[in-house]
């Protein structure tokens, strides 16, 4: 062998190697530290000659290198491999990590011939590792391949951070604590030796910060907090763009999440979610830090996400959506993910009322439901979680029957996947029974109850004397007892509800968190009682449960709302039997603080106030009426204003439409207090509410929303103008005319009237009933219908007197003159309601004081014609005298005006049907004329009924004449304000040619200014009228249950 030797020795004179690293496998770190890299390095005589470059570890354990380097051979006979881990990729402090070791010699490498070979090194924790090589005699001088050699530093840091590693290593395969302290006190002599502006100072953070977190997770140290410090910094130094910026994230990680786990920090959780999101962009699919590191990370994360309790703060939502974001499709965690950031957005719709949030929800509830087919495991659970969320938070705020009966075929499904025997067998009936309460309350079908009630019965049987739900279960089938005791009145169903209440809340421990429920449960049914048979004790024990419900909640519990709610019930029923008025009293309070209860959800919170107002109204409690009125409304306000969008809000709204009377309920109660500027103020802010979610609905010409973040800022801002406007009012001294409200109930009619200077003054009608209007609505359409089939003066033979008694002289409502009638000394015609007023409508008077102060401007004028003659196919028939009105209206404006509407003022919408509201609420609902107000437009004139196209030219043209009369005089400046003027000028000037049907039917809205030298016989005047409807007496209840 020695001969042999040194015949290969002498044979290799004068030539080189070329060595060439291919790859290597089964590569693994003795100490289980993250590397960011692995290399091969060759030493002669215990002196590094080359090192390869720093490869990324693979998820197999894998190594590609491809390195090529050529070595003299006569350096030395022999050498020596070793494979590191280097915990840099890019500038390296020391030389890493030891893995594998191997002495070997030129010779036996060039045994080996030509082809590659595999070089195998000792076993790390039983697997060997190798190393794929191919070695070849080559003619070279010198060293090639050696451009490495400057990466190497050989330095007292370098020396004491490889001291470091090797003390870490033997403490990892020791677990003695005292190479752990060595390891400790290495990297620590390092970092004071790199200063700020070091370019080593990062990863010496890493080396030390990487050892006191193992000794934290083996319990050997304690301080984790200035452990996360030093990864913070090292991150902080090692910016997005650096080669180990992604593993300086995946330790920052791993050290948040081991705190966590031990300290059971949420914050810590919260951020390493953030943090996952980041490595998952960062670190690509196949490699050793994504498979072991981040994926490991990852699913830890999303696993104690969905372990931690529903949060529905801002901060909660978006963490369980950075979960979602984390499980993509395909993921096995997904599923998981989507009903877990559901469950939250229910929780938070059922505090603040978001539809947008249980829209979402159900939505996420159906991918959930998606992503579990047939044979699914998990489906039953996600089948019956999506139907909780259709039918206990969105059927029952927005009352929709497809979304019931949706959640009882979803509950019907569930039922099936769960049949007896199976675990959960006593909830699906339990829902399904619930939900089949919401149906019978919906429908009335005593079959829905009845066998609501039977499904009850066979849970309670799943759940015998001692099993875990039984109090659940008596407590559900005693609500759908009571349910039907409320419908059919038998007293068995009341006395068995209360029964089983009571058995409920004995086994209901003092400590039990939901303990509260029963209690306020039962005293509900207590109170049902005590109306039917009124024994004093019954009431006593229900005011005496809600006090002890009170008593066990947090002052900021939500659910301390529904104590309230039933407290204020119990002495509500008291107070109907015994008539103590200190009974309304504390059932007022209870209202009072239920409705500012700051932790319960809007909607609860609304309809509390809604009930407060009904209560307060049926028993005369006026000391707190005006006050439930104004809660009422300042908490729909502050609902609405949470909705992102156009849509979301009217939505929002119109779950609230039982209270449609509201405004001009409460403005009837501030006049029954003689407080008439408080009258006009909440009539003013009721119909406003209601007008802000449809206003920009019609004015919106794109059918896409706009970002939720502009949604809700106009929406702030139109409040904030409203509200401007309303405190206006007071100040309506600079309005040159009076403004009138008729406010009309089912008892009696009132008037308002906000003079220009001044209170307000209220006038009532004592002797005038809702009834006498709607006759006079009646008899007046027909009236006009009679109409017109007549000629243009309106009258046939003795018609004309019918047709007056049927207009009557209310002003409000009728402004077109008898057409025959002379005063009694025969002096003249009788002056009738057009010679005397020019009336002009305005929705609301917020809209006319805005139109007033936009006066103060003087835009440049302005003028533009628009109009359709040929509607589309299947639109409606050609308007054939179009053109030549456009053409008109063309030869009547003067030819100084140009066509820029930046500065819009008036508008003339002479199509059918634009100043058109609806008969139930015409101050709510905003036609396209009122529609142009808001948006700007001062004045705007809009048709009631359908336009004849044959003779609305001629009041076009008499109205446009009379409009720009005079306008040289004036400076050639059109003046918006002279139009409600000019179309009574207008209307009355063509009664010989135009029917009478087809003149009242153009309606002035908006602001109205008369130059009385101009017309000294008209009186300009803005009405406001409110809806002919009576006040409802809906009491709307809430029923809290166990599922």
């Amino acid at each position: 062998m020695i001969a042999s030797s040194r015949q290969h020795a002498r044979n290799l004179e004068g030539q080189s190697i070329r060595f060439e690293v291919i790859s290597g496998k089964n590569i693994d770190v003795p100490s289980f530290r993250m590397p960011a890299g692995i290399y091969v390095s060759i030493k002669h005589d215990e002196t590094r000659c080359w090192k390869s470059a720093i490869r990324v570890l693979s998820s197999d354990n894998a190594v590609a290198w491809g390195d090529t380097v050529t070595l003299s051979s006569h350096a030395s006979p022999t050498l020596s491999m070793e494979i590191r881990a280097s915990f840099e990729l890019g500038r390296t402090l020391g030389n890493g990590e030891l893995i594998g070791n191997l002495e070997t010699s030129w010779d036996d490498l060039l045994d080996h011939g030509d082809e590659p070979f595999d070089l195998s090194f000792q076993p790390v924790r039983g697997v060997h590792s190798s190393l794929t090589l191919k070695i070849a005699s080559v003619h070279a001088c010198g060293n090639e391949g050696s451009e490495l050699y400057d990466s190497i530093i050989d330095c007292e840091i370098a020396r004491r951070t490889d001291a470091g590693h090797a003390q870490f290593a033997e403490y990892m395969a020791s677990e003695s604590v005292s190479h752990l302290n060595d390891a400790v006190e290495h990297f620590q002599s390092v970092l004071e030796q790199c200063p700020v502006d070091h370019p080593d100072r990062g990863a010496a953070f890493i080396n030390l910060a990487g050892s006191r977190l193992q000794g934290y997770i083996c319990n050997n140290l304690e301080d984790i907090d200035s452990t996360t410090s030093l990864f913070r910094d090292a991150l902080a130094l090692r910016s997005q763009d650096h080669l180990d910026h992604a593993l300086s994230l995946y330790h920052l990680t791993r050290a948040l999440i081991w705190r966590s786990s031990k300290e059971r920090t949420v914050v810590d959780i919260h951020e390493s979610a953030r943090l996952c999101r980041k490595l998952l962009a960062l670190c690509p699919e196949g490699t050793n830090l994504r498979r072991i590191g981040v994926d490991s990370a990852v699913d830890y994360v999303i696993g104690t996400c969905n372990d931690l309790p529903i949060d529905t703060s801002d901060e909660g939502v978006q963490l369980r959506r950075l979960v979602l974001e984390l499980c993509p499709l395909g993921h096995q965690y997904r599923s998981r993910a989507l009903d877990e950031l559901s469950r939250s957005l229910n929780t938070r719709f059922s505090q603040h009322g978001s539809i947008d949030d249980i829209d979402e929800s159900i939505q996420l509830g159906r991918e959930a439901v998606s992503l579990c087919p047939e044979g699914h495991p998990d489906r039953d659970t996600y089948l019956n979680n999506l139907a909780f969320s259709l039918r206990y938070y969105r059927f029952r705020h927005q009352g929709k029957p497809e979304d019931l009966n949706e959640a009882i075929s979803l509950y019907e499904e569930a039922l099936r996947l769960r049949p007896a025997g199976h675990k959960f067998c006593d909830l699906s009936l339990g829902n399904l029974g619930g939900a089949l309460i919401d149906c019978f309350k919906q429908h009335g079908d005593i079959n829905d109850i009845n066998r609501a009630i039977s499904l009850d019965h066979e849970a309670l049987v799943l759940c015998p004397p001692g099993h875990h739900r039984r109090d659940t279960m008596l407590n559900n089938l005693a609500l759908a007892l009571k349910t039907r005791y409320d419908k059919l009145h038998a007293s068995d169903d009341l006395n068995e509800a209360i029964d089983l209440y009571r058995k409920s809340l004995r086994l209901r421990q003092h400590d039990n968190p939901e303990r509260h429920i029963n209690l306020y449960n039962l005293s509900s049914a207590l109170c049902s009682r005590f109306t039917q048979t009124p024994k004093n004790e019954d009431v006593e024990e229900a005011i005496a449960l809600c006090q002890e419900s009170l008593a066990t909640l947090p002052s900021l519990h939500p659910d301390r709302y529904f104590s309230y709610v039933w407290l204020r019930e119990a002495y509500l029923s008291r107070f109907r039997v015994q008539h103590n008025l200190a009974d309304l009293s504390l059932a007022v309070e209870n209202f009072r603080v239920a409705s500012r209860h700051p932790t319960q959800g809007l909607p609860h919170r609304i309809i509390g106030s809604y009930n407060w107002t009904v209560a307060a109204e049926q028993h005369g409690h006026d000391g707190s009426a005006l006050e439930a009125y104004a809660t009422f409304f300042e908490l729909l306000d502050a609902h609405l204003s949470t909705r992102s969008s156009t849509t979301s809000r009217r939505e929002a709204a119109a779950a609230f439409s039982y209270a449609k009377t509201l405004p001009v309920d409460a403005a009837s109660c501030a006049l029954r207090h003689d407080q008439s500027q408080k009258a006009v103020e909440l009539v003013e802010q009721g119909t406003q509410q209601a007008r802000f979610e449809r206003r920009p609905g019609l004015l919106q010409l794109s059918s896409t929303e706009p970002p939720a973040d502009l949604a809700a800022t106009e929406y702030r801002r139109n409040t904030e103008q409203w509200e401007a406007a309303v405190a206006a009012i007071p100040q309506c001294s600079s309005a040159p005319w009076p403004s009138h409200h008729l406010h009309c109930q089912q008892i009696l009619m009132q008037c308002v009237i906000v003079p220009k200077s001044g209170e307000p003054h209220h006038v009532p009608f004592p002797s005038l009933a809702l009834a006498d209007l709607e006759m006079l609505k009646v008899n007046f359409a027909r009236a006009i219908r009679h109409a017109s089939h007549m000629g243009p003066n309106g009258v046939k033979d003795g018609s004309h007197s019918t047709l007056a008694e049927d207009m009557g002289r209310d002003h409000a409502t009728h402004r077109q003159a008898h057409p025959s009638r002379t005063k009694a000394d025969c002096s003249g015609r009788e002056l009738c309601l057009e010679d005397i007023y020019i009336c002009s409508y305005t929705p609301t008077l917020s809209a006319l004081i805005r139109a007033r102060q936009a006066m103060k401007t003087h835009p440049t004028p302005s003028f533009v014609a628009i109009g359709q003659s040929q509607p589309g196919a299947g639109q409606g028939e050609a308007l054939l005298t179009v053109d030549s009105e456009l053409e008109l209206v063309h030869e009547l404006v003067p030819p100084n005006a140009t066509t820029m509407l930046r500065k819009h003022e008036f508008a003339f919408l002479s199509a059918c049907h634009t100043a058109v509201g609806d008969e139930e609420t015409p101050d709510e609902v905003i036609h396209l004329a009122a529609g142009l107000q808001f948006s700007g437009f001062k004045s705007v004139i809009g048709t009631l009924w359908v336009v004849d196209d044959d003779v609305a030219k001629h009041v076009v043209e008499a109205f446009y004449t009379r409009l720009f009369k005079g306008l040289e005089e004036e400076g050639g400046m059109m003046d918006c304000t002279k139009a409600a003027s000019a179309l009574n000028h207008a209307t009355y000037n063509v009664k010989n040619k135009v029917p009478l049907e087809q003149r009242i039917v153009f309606v002035h809205i908006g602001y109205v200014l008369l130059n009385l030298r101009d017309s000294a016989r008209s009186i300009p005047c803005n009405l406001s009228s409110s809806p002919l409807v009576p006040q409802s007496s809906l009491n709307v209840k809430l029923e809290p249950e166990l599922v």
